[in-house]
């Protein structure tokens, strides 16, 4: 067996690991979903759920990837058959390479604007659109929505094919060379350009005094983090919470697993793994919640800012914050920081999603690292066509269910399963706890063991319930729209039915080999 890559530096793998958990949910979705589900109350349920389900399953896909590195494994189908030896255990590592790599065809167009907007900051192209009507038909015209400001879909496309060829390029560096170094360079920026904008907007004060005293960053402050205890009794906020944390920590899509299979054996996974979880969470609930929401408040008061959160984080990153630069002094700078910001969260968390499916085409079907990137930034490149040009149909919209939401849960719940019941509790433990550079409190044996699957079928059952049924059967969905829903849910099988073939022929292949021996 060639020799696997191996993680430069102990500081290059955590601020990896970081940066693929730092994503833009981060600093669009946390304060949006927040404000909208009981302000302060909300993180009551967020940090039970970062305590039960979020560290927990990061401790354990630590130790899934590290165990399947052992035996040469970078993503879940080996490293699922390496802790269980039953012919189905591969298929639902499978689900894992599926999850990650339908993300990334989505996701890395959504980063794409960010790069764009970035562009359009510096160069004041939406300045002068100052009403929130106007600057949403700006952003849908880019998305080829609409045809005011941009004539074709060219200026989106371009963008989207310079964000594709970052990643790829990166990945095609490799481990160390590639995806270390740009975590290296990317996340100490997006620190400091968080930083800039968070001292920025806490500066704010009161922007019109005369007009609007009330108008002001304590008050969006406030709005976020004042308790609305009355809602804690709602399950969907709970659900809320713990779906906020499975995409905040980027678990539960086979990324973690894959990048902690380049760990030596006996190397820290409790100190580090914890290390990645508060950094993510210092830039998520710190940061993140001390941009977007306060600064709305301070320049559209807390009615508007609830109806922007209403409309979710897009029209919160690419609608009203567009127009508050334009009342800052140097706001095209301010919106180049915000956007580039949100690009280097977005492309530290895309590169590793595709980087299971990578290693599996090296590892099982022994094709060299260039090729592999190659094959699967040609066949993203061909994927991700469908996004671009039935965007307004809600393609994107059934494939961030299907795979961001759902798929995470369900994958998660099989993964935690195999983990601490099948391959076994004490086993799982003792991986855990291996080279630990810190005690890892007793409870957790128990968490893992009991109440995190418990949790997650919580979720699974509530989301089967109140969602999946009615997304399923596109339960207020204009008619004009099924098609390419249907079309989107075609797509995604044809993904998922490759994946398991290619999984299928390389456990037929290892079989075959093994029975040579």
């Amino acid at each position: 067996m060639a020799k696997r890559e191996r993680w430069g530096t102990r500081i290059g793998l955590i601020l990896a690991m970081a940066g693929n958990a730092v994503g833009l949910g981060n600093f669009l979705r946390f304060p949006v979903q927040a404000a909208q589900n009981g302000g302060g109350a909300f993180m009551i349920p967020y940090f039970a759920a970062l305590f039960l389900l979020g560290i927990p399953l990061m401790w354990v896909e630590w130790a899934v990837g590290r165990y399947g590195g052992k035996f040469g494994h970078g993503s879940a189908p080996g490293m699922f058959d390496a802790m269980w030896k039953a012919p189905i255990s591969k298929y639902l590592g499978a689900l894992g390479l599926f999850i990650s790599t339908v993300i990334m065809v989505y996701y890395t167009y959504i980063e794409s604007w960010t790069l764009a907007f970035s562009f359009f900051s510096i160069t004041k192209a939406y300045f002068g659109e100052t009403t929130f009507d106007a600057m949403r038909s700006f952003l849908q015209s880019y998305q080829g929505v609409e045809k005011n400001y941009f004539q074709s879909i060219l200026p989106a496309y371009f963008f989207m094919c310079v964000t594709l060829f970052l990643n790829f390029f990166i990945l095609y560096r490799g481990i160390s060379r590639g995806i270390e170094m740009l975590a290296k360079i990317a996340m100490p920026t997006l620190f400091l350009f968080a930083i800039i904008l968070v001292i920025r907007v806490v500066t704010l004060g009161t922007p019109d005094p005369v007009n609007h005293p009330d108008w002001n960053v304590e008050s969006g402050f406030a709005f976020i983090w004042n308790p609305d205890f009355s809602k804690l009794g709602d399950a969907k906020i709970w659900l809320a919470a713990a779906g906020q944390i499975f995409f905040t920590l980027s678990v539960g899509m086979g990324t973690l697993q894959a990048y902690a299979s380049y760990l030596r054996e006996n190397d820290d996974i409790a100190l580090s793994g914890l290390s990645t979880a508060s950094t993510n969470e210092f830039v998520e609930v710190i940061l993140g919640a001390s941009i977007a929401i306060p600064v709305a408040a301070a320049f559209f008061g807390i009615e508007t800012t609830q109806e922007i959160a209403k409309g979710g984080a897009f029209n919160l990153g690419f609608v009203s914050m567009p127009i508050i630069f334009q009342k800052l002094p140097f706001g095209e700078f301010f919106g180049f920081l915000w956007f580039l910001l949100l690009f280097f969260a977005g492309i530290t968390s895309s590169v590793a999603m595709a980087q299971p499916l990578i290693a599996f085409l090296k590892e099982e079907f022994g094709i060299s690292h260039g090729r592999a990137t190659a094959l699967i930034g040609f066949s993203v490149f061909i994927a991700i066509q469908f996004v671009v040009f039935f965007l307004k149909h809600g393609f994107l919209d059934e494939m961030d269910y299907w795979a961001g939401t759902f798929g995470l849960v369900l994958f998660a719940l099989f993964e935690i399963i195999i983990f601490a019941w099948i391959f076994g509790m004490d086993k799982g433990w003792a991986e855990i706890t291996k080279g630990a550079d810190i005690k890892v409190p007793k409870i957790f044996y128990y968490i893992i063991k009991y109440i995190t699957p418990l949790y997650l079928l919580f979720i699974m059952v509530n989301w089967l319930i109140q969602d999946a049924v009615p997304t399923f059967l596109m339960q207020g969905v204009k008619p004009e729209d099924i098609p390419y829903r249907w079309g989107a849910r075609g797509l995604m099988l044809l993904i998922f039915i490759a994946i398991i073939l290619m999984v299928k022929v390389a456990w037929d292949k290892r079989n075959k080999q093994n029975r040579g021996k």
